[in-house]
């Protein structure tokens, strides 16, 4: 009924103080996603990147970045296309950035166009490119065929006052 846990195959090895090490602590959003991942300033990643999450580039990444929020840091930086509901800027960007809101601070170096709802540059950005307003589809409106011109009887000439008296004498 009883039985003794096992242990695991790999046990964690104790610390120099004698107490073996947590668990890594993660922080989880309500609806249990992770809160941010991280891409370290030693790390360099190529090819693209894709969740809906936040990703915070501390590192580089050539490839694109598909994400709900992205944070490039001081030491990051992106080749490729960002596309994310929010994007902040404080490395360097080559490539096309697609968001609702996008900011740029002051250390920040974008070489590329950059479409968006909303856009912050702080003094001392560089941005070379073309911003672009984000243009949400309009709502279909109904379309009506054209009006067409009422009908009427159509017009008689005036007759000509001789010829009037002529019918009329006749």
């Amino acid at each position: 009924m009883f039985s003794k846990p096992q242990s695991s195959p790999n046990p964690a090895p104790p610390a120099s103080n004698g107490v073996a090490p947590s668990e890594p602590q993660v922080r989880v959003q309500p609806g249990g996603r992770p809160t941010t991942s991280l891409i370290s300033a030693d790390l360099k990643l190529e090819g693209s990147i894709t969740g809906g999450t936040e990703v915070q580039i501390d590192g580089s990444v050539t490839g694109d970045v598909r994400v709900e929020r992205v944070t490039i840091g001081e030491g990051g930086l992106v080749e490729g296309g960002v596309f994310a509901e929010a994007v902040e800027v404080r490395g360097r960007v080559s490539g096309a950035i697609t968001a609702k809101q996008v900011r740029l601070h002051g250390a920040s170096h974008v070489e590329g166009d950059i479409t968006h709802e909303q856009l912050a540059i702080e003094t001392g950005a560089f941005f070379q490119g073309r911003s672009l307003r984000l243009q949400r589809p309009a709502p279909k409106a109904e379309i009506t065929p054209p009006r067409q011109p009422a009908t009427t009887a159509p017009i008689k000439p005036e007759l000509d006052l001789a010829e009037t008296r002529a019918a009329a004498s006749a």
